[in-house]
């Protein structure tokens, strides 16, 4: 039988019923409304369909019988969802959920399953398909959208990616990373929510030099929790709450030579190592606020490093030191001039070329511990004398103008 017009060489549009009212109680096998149909089952324009099952399924007639453009509004006004095929019931063309609409046409029909094409009309005739809009952040819950923040528990290092947005990630392990893709890939107002729930702690890392609130990285602590929010170029996060259990954060800082300018987020760190062999003298810029900072010179090298607001009073530290200091916005002062209470202070050994105990402007001038049972005098990094259980030895002339009393000489 062929279905083309003899005049036109286009394909027959069956003749058009407008409206049926379709109750299914089995699969129920739709036919176009022409001339020659063995049953009544035609597929009409509009068609309210109900089912108490949903086993029970609705398959359209042959795709290759009609034209493109065809089409069908189907409602399911029953209480279950309503399934609906192709000809040869293999493929779904669309599950109308109880309550909604949906309409279908036809976009290619080569085959008797054909290609269709699927408008969501939800609810009624006009009411939208909130399953259909919903995208990552928000939840279909009947006809409306909800907020989302679906929570994600994770105990290995993870790499957050565009479909996170709005999720919430809860970290479970013990020390990991959580690593941003790129700040240009998640796009201007991606943002997420991380809890630090695990025994140690998550290092949130950029990438490819994309900052979190201004550096590298951000360290959450056991208990802490933000939103991290992009901007398309850099992350921010918002509400950082702060374990009350671990107050103190720090700072690992590779140095070698010249001013480094402390961020806002860097300087935030209460405790501060710096390391790296150093090639030349050091100098630490802090924000001028008030601080106080535990500084640990871990670098290497016959060189010094300063902590300075940029004017007033500065702290100077040689290799192998640490220093409490109290910043009051301008100048930085050594907060152990007193140990109330201590009846003795243990310094580092030290070195000739730089004495555990200095001082500030000379640092290479003062005493260290050379060997054991040895207390030695350096004066511009060169030994001068060691005193011993066994006596004093003294390096170079000496100008004695009281002169020499006792003792064999």
């Amino acid at each position: 039988m062929s279905y083309n017009s003899p005049f036109t060489g286009n394909v027959i549009q069956p003749t058009d019923v407008s409206y049926r009212r379709i109750i299914l109680t089995a699969d129920l096998q739709l036919e176009w409304p022409i001339n020659g149909t063995a049953t009544d089952d035609a597929a009409a324009r509009i068609m309210e369909v109900s089912t108490a099952s949903t086993a029970n399924e609705l398959w359209m007639p042959p795709a290759n019988q009609t034209s493109v453009g065809n089409d069908a509004l189907i409602r399911n006004v029953g209480a279950v969802a309503l399934t609906v095929k192709d000809y040869t019931g293999a493929n779904t063309i669309v599950t109308v959920a109880a309550g909604q609409a949906q309409y279908i046409y036809i976009t290619a029909n080569p085959t008797v399953a054909g290609t269709w094409g699927i408008i969501a009309y939800g609810i009624g005739s006009s009411g939208a398909d909130a399953a259909t809009l919903a995208g990552y952040g928000l939840l279909a819950i009947g006809q409306t959208l909800n907020q989302s923040q679906p929570v994600t528990t994770f105990s290995s290092s993870y790499t957050a990616t565009t479909s996170d947005r709005s999720s919430t990630y809860v970290w479970t392990g013990g020390a990991g990373t959580l690593t941003m893709t790129l700040a240009s890939t998640l796009g201007d107002n991606w943002f997420m929510f991380v809890r630090n729930s695990g025994t140690g702690a998550l290092t949130v890392d950029g990438t490819s030099g994309d900052t979190i609130n201004g550096s590298a990285s951000i360290i959450l602590q056991p208990t802490d929790s933000a939103i991290i929010v992009c901007s398309g170029t850099t992350f921010y996060t918002v509400g950082l709450g702060k374990s009350t259990q671990f107050n103190f954060t720090q700072l690992t800082k590779a140095v070698t030579s010249g001013s480094y300018t402390l961020t806002a987020s860097e300087a935030s760190n209460v405790i501060q190592k710096y390391t790296g062999a150093l090639t030349g003298n050091v100098t630490i810029v802090v924000p001028p606020t008030v601080q106080v900072y535990y500084i640990v010179d871990a670098t290497t090298g016959p060189y010094t490093l300063t902590i300075t607001t940029g004017s007033g009073a500065s702290a100077t530290l040689t290799a192998g030191s640490q220093a409490t200091l109290v910043c009051d916005s301008v100048n930085l002062f050594n907060a152990n001039t007193i140990l109330a209470g201590s009846s003795a202070i243990s310094l580092n050994n030290g070195s000739v070329s730089s004495p555990s105990l200095n001082f500030a402007t000379e640092t290479t001038t003062g005493v260290y511990h050379a060997a054991a049972g040895e207390f030695n005098i350096a004066i511009l990094g060169v030994l001068r004398s060691t005193l011993t259980a066994s006596g004093l030895a003294i390096v170079g002339t000496g100008n004695f103008t009281g002169g020499i009393a006792g003792g064999t000489y």
